[in-house]
């Protein structure tokens, strides 16, 4: 009976950790799913769901801008995802190759671009692809982007890439696959949780970036961009509509995959 009392601070603090993440969704699914009229002044609904509707979500699907954005958003996302991989996996395995001590120094100067403030890094890049034409394309935002994704990516395969035995891919060279064939067909299977961890929080980070998709393209905004307007402009039901927008594919992205997404596999272990 003790036992149970002494945890009751512990039940306490985990409701009201709960309560702090959630409640800010919650009154998100609100705004979204609720009618007009059951609002103060088009902004706040009542804490208890007075009715539901779809209204405010079919209404933002009217909007040509919505599709736009949407799919834009999510071109770009898994262009990020699958250019951290292409690249990350190669530089991640060459690096797993040297000294430990070496290979951790290396990654983490990686992060040098992460640590400064992100407009100081936008502006010249845009200037730069704004003179090759490359503004308002999915492909400059995902090369942007790939600064703040690619060494997060790195670190987190290259833990993968050592907890592996150096032996197995000396054994599959043996076997006669060369070094490319030997680490996408060993080394990469072998390290499947890691490289799927890092791909889903590749995309997650893609998915609402701002700043650099503010800079370089304006004209045809994301998904996050274009949120941010409408909340300006005070269309904030349909601002809401678009926040679940957002929101649904993380969520249902990290349910799908959350198996990859275990404390052991985003700290460099892998499965089996």
């Amino acid at each position: 009976m003790k036992s149970h009392l002494s945890n009751i601070p512990l039940y306490l603090a985990v409701v009201v950790i709960l309560l702090f993440t959630y409640f800010p969704l919650y009154v998100l699914f609100l705004i979204a799913f609720t009618p007009s009229t059951s609002t103060v002044a088009a902004v706040y609904p009542s804490l208890y769901p007075a009715g539901l509707t779809s209204e405010n979500l079919v209404d933002a699907f009217q909007i040509p801008q919505i599709t736009q954005a949407l799919y834009k958003s999510l071109e770009v996302a898994f262009m990020v995802g699958g250019i951290a991989l292409l690249i990350g996996i190669p530089a991640a395995y060459g690096l797993s190759r040297i000294k430990p001590g070496l290979a951790n120094l290396i990654s983490s100067t990686l992060f040098l671009a992460n640590m400064m403030p992100a407009v100081t890094i936008a502006i010249p890049i845009s200037v730069t692809f704004l003179s090759i034409g490359l503004n308002e394309t999915p492909v400059a935002l995902a090369l942007a982007q790939e600064l703040v994704v690619l060494p997060l990516t790195v670190f987190m395969l290259l833990g993968s890439f050592q907890s592996l035995p150096r032996d197995i891919i000396n054994q599959a060279r043996v076997d006669g696959c060369g070094l490319l064939s030997a680490v996408y067909t060993v080394i990469v299977p072998l390290a499947k949780s890691g490289v799927a961890a890092a791909f889903i929080l590749s995309w997650m980070v893609s998915w609402d970036e701002f700043t650099f998709a503010v800079f370089l393209s304006p004209i045809h905004p994301t998904l996050p961009i274009l949120i941010y307007i409408y909340i300006t402009r005070g269309y904030i039901l349909d601002a809401a509509a678009f926040s679940v927008l957002v929101t649904l594919p993380v969520v249902l992205l990290v349910i799908v995959l959350s198996r990859f997404l275990r404390g052991e596999f985003l700290a460099g272990g892998i499965n089996g």
